[in-house]
């Protein structure tokens, strides 16, 4: 009986102590991973919080929407007329403040008149078909006034605002286009003499005039007669020879008639000289 006891508790003895083992085991395995996943937090740099979620661009604007600017220039445009400097700008606002001098320049209409008539010399281009007028762009078409009382529309001008305030003056930049274009030189580019004037007309028996003109001068820097033209969107093609002094704005100007007026359609189209 004591030798089963003994061989028994030896046995039972022998049982426990592996089960106290097989624990202390588990438990220092336990410590160690709790020991590791700790230490892997404490490591690990906090997340960051979500981006906010980026604005969406902004849409392109074509220049011939960009709103004027009130600095050394009208905003990707060429100032053709009746200023040529933001220092002219400002010299006809302090004059219109003080002697109300030139009120003109405060109207589309008048402008795109004196543009045609008084810069261009085209005095039978009289009336204003119709216009498009905003807060600082404009479109104004003059025309030529037909004997059965008609407009016939010769181009249509756009306009930009130039300077600050209320007083801010219209300034030509350009033509819109239609069945007479010119298309070279491209606007807004630096040029040479001679130019090569270049575009496409409509039109039956036509005569195609060009020349080039600066601001200040009463005559044209150069000339261009004549070149017959005609036909659905033909092309055409010039070259007009002309004296400026390098990094002037020149307007050029291609023009056709000779059915009721000297002058019945043009188009034109900035530059700088080289």
């Amino acid at each position: 009986m004591s030798e089963c006891w003994a061989g028994c508790g030896g046995f039972v003895m022998r049982f426990i102590f592996r089960i106290a083992m097989t624990v202390a085991a588990t438990g220092l395995l336990a410590a160690g991973c709790g020991g590791s996943a700790g230490q892997s937090a404490a490591s690990a740099p906090a997340s960051a919080a979500p981006a906010a979620p980026s604005p969406p661009s902004a849409p392109a604007v074509s220049a011939s929407a960009r709103p004027p600017a009130l600095g050394s220039a009208p905003q990707g445009y060429q100032p053709l007329y009746p200023f040529a400097s933001y220092a002219d700008v400002q010299g006809w606002q302090a004059s219109y403040r003080t002697g109300g001098h030139q009120p003109w320049h405060l109207s589309a209409d008048q402008t795109a008149l004196s543009f045609t008539q008084g810069y261009l010399g085209f005095t039978e281009i009289t009336k204003v078909a119709r216009h498009t007028v905003g807060v600082g762009d404009a479109r104004v078409t003059v025309g030529l006034p037909l004997p059965n009382g008609k407009i016939s529309d010769a181009a249509t001008i756009h306009l930009v605002k130039w300077g600050a305030g209320q007083q801010a003056p219209w300034e030509v930049v350009g033509t819109d286009d239609t069945t007479l274009t010119l298309d070279v030189p491209v606007y807004g580019s630096a040029l040479s003499s001679p130019v090569a004037v270049r575009g496409t007309i409509t039109g039956v028996d036509e005569s195609l005039r060009a020349e080039v003109r600066t601001l200040g001068s009463a005559s044209p820097a150069g000339t261009f007669c004549c070149r017959a033209a005609g036909g659905s969107a033909s092309p055409f093609s010039l070259s007009v020879p002309f004296h400026a002094t390098s990094g002037r704005v020149v307007t050029i100007v291609v023009h056709t008639g000779g059915h009721v007026a000297a002058v019945e359609r043009f188009a034109v189209t900035g530059a700088a000289v080289r």
